[in-house]
């Protein structure tokens, strides 16, 4: 990331259509740096970039890689594929922030030639060091119709995103719910209540180095507990707290005065500093406690949203069970560049067919919103 200035990085970043705290450059930067997106670790950074004159005109992070992980869209079946006929799937291309499933625009560039020219430039540079594919992860429409422009395939999926529709508290907010949720809502977070549990919300500077130090060991705990090392190693946390604290949000959880549980939240911020997106990120407790996760990534976020007018809150990759938390079903796109004919015709096949699942999928899930209904 060192080979572009991160003003011009920035300053491109600002002028798309979706951009997002996990597409900055100190975030890109920190991921390496930190040890936690490194070759070693399977993610080899290079930079594609299209100057006009002395001018920054288009730009994408390019990850090698050597396997699927910390993608969240799931192509395991097409390197299965690709090995049981003898082809080598890896090493791949991958366009996205590592371990971020975070829809956004992925495709930095000034106007829409410019971002034609960049994916040009992409399947260009694929074909000349014969990778095997190229993937485009959750990218913003403009992102998308370039690529289908070029024929690249298109493959949906489903996130759970909770709008803001103006309420003027979590009470209100409840009130637009039907009766079985809304009491189910209730039910959790008196729970978390009799437990003795209290939260406490910090944001950018407000976040201490000790409180850094707490969010990172809950979240390397959570990981080990379901038998997973942790992504993000310590130098990461770090380099957040030191160059992007106003896009980081912690809640605290405590109990008796101590700390026991927190969830780290993603904040897209304007140039005044204010909140228009949320993120829920990593999330991890030192002790168990009944619906403490529900209070920490859904509710506490929800309550700080409304009443900091935050106007979207996106809970992150999977999940029917967020929707009982009034996070619907939301769309999410990728798009991918295979350069074998035949298996781009097979994979092509197999998203029409995955495509009409997810749009049933969708009309399923839209009979069980939690909303009142009109």
């Amino acid at each position: 990331m060192d080979a572009i200035a991160p003003a011009l990085w920035d300053g491109l970043l600002a002028q798309q259509p979706a951009p997002t705290p996990f597409m900055r450059h100190a975030y890109l930067s920190a991921m390496a740096s930190s040890g936690s997106a490194t070759p070693e670790t399977g993610w080899t950074l290079q930079l594609i970039s299209l100057w006009q004159d002395n001018t920054l005109a288009a730009a994408c992070p390019v990850y090698l890689k050597s396997h699927s992980r910390g993608e969240y869209v799931f192509d395991w079946a097409w390197a299965e594929a690709y090995e049981r006929h003898g082809l080598a799937y890896y090493p791949k291309a991958l366009v996205a922030p590592p371990f971020t499933p975070v829809p956004g625009t992925r495709l930095l560039a000034v106007d829409e030639q410019a971002r034609w020219a960049l994916v040009q430039a992409l399947q260009a540079w694929c074909e000349s060091r014969q990778l095997p594919s190229l993937h485009v992860l959750f990218a913003d429409p403009q992102d998308l119709a370039a690529c289908a422009r070029a024929g690249w395939l298109q493959r949906q999926q489903v996130q759970f995103h909770w709008q803001n529709q103006g309420w003027q508290d979590f009470d209100d907010f409840l009130g637009s719910l039907n009766q079985e949720k809304r009491k189910k809502i209730r039910q959790e977070r008196r729970k978390v209540h009799d437990a003795g549990v209290t939260f406490r919300a910090l944001q950018g500077q407000a976040i201490t180095p000790e409180a850094w130090a707490f969010a990172q060991r809950c979240y390397q705990q959570t990981y080990w507990e379901h038998g997973n090392p942790p992504y993000l190693q310590p130098g990461f946390f770090e380099q957040m707290r030191e160059q992007m604290p106003a896009n980081w949000l912690l809640f605290v959880g405590e109990r008796q005065g101590q700390p026991m549980a927190m969830s780290l939240i993603g904040l897209q911020v304007d140039a005044q500093g204010l909140p228009g997106v949320a993120y829920g990120r990593y999330w991890g407790a030192l002790e168990r406690v009944d619906c403490l996760h529900f209070e920490a990534c859904y509710y506490q976020p929800i309550a700080w949203c409304i009443a900091h007018g935050v106007q979207r809150f996106e809970g992150g990759a999977q999940g029917e069970h967020k929707m009982a938390r009034a996070l619907l079903p939301t769309p999410t796109v990728s798009a991918h560049w295979l350069a074998h004919p035949g298996f781009a015709e097979a994979v092509q096949r197999y998203l029409e067919r995955e495509g009409q699942g997810i749009d049933a999928y969708l009309d399923e899930l839209q009979l069980h919103s939690p909303m009142k209904r009109a």
